[in-house]
């Protein structure tokens, strides 16, 4: 599994539901991924979200402003020994 995506990562598993479901509501494909060891923090588990729907992620995540958020990363090379994370932006 070698494919590009985004992810939330939250120090919440609670968040983490809370984000998919507003994702879900919002007409936005979403899951949860086991967060990269690469993030170092966090509860483990993260949205996944495709990486085109980026600017209406964040924009759910800032109409319900859960407080447990780490950061939106973009993943490339998940599955792999050569994972590489980017900051999307939005981070605390």
């Amino acid at each position: 599994m070698n494919s590009s995506f985004g992810i939330a990562a939250f120090r919440s598993r609670t968040q983490v539901l809370r984000m998919e479901d507003a994702m879900h509501r919002a007409g936005l494909s979403a899951g949860v991924v086991s967060t990269p060891r690469e993030v170092a923090i966090g509860c483990g588990l993260s949205v996944r979200f495709e990486l085109s729907e980026t600017r209406q992620a964040m924009a759910v995540y800032r109409k319900l402003n859960p407080s447990a958020l780490v950061g939106f990363y973009r993943v490339d090379g998940y599955g792999t020994r050569n994972i590489q994370l980017t900051p999307l932006g939005l981070n605390p």
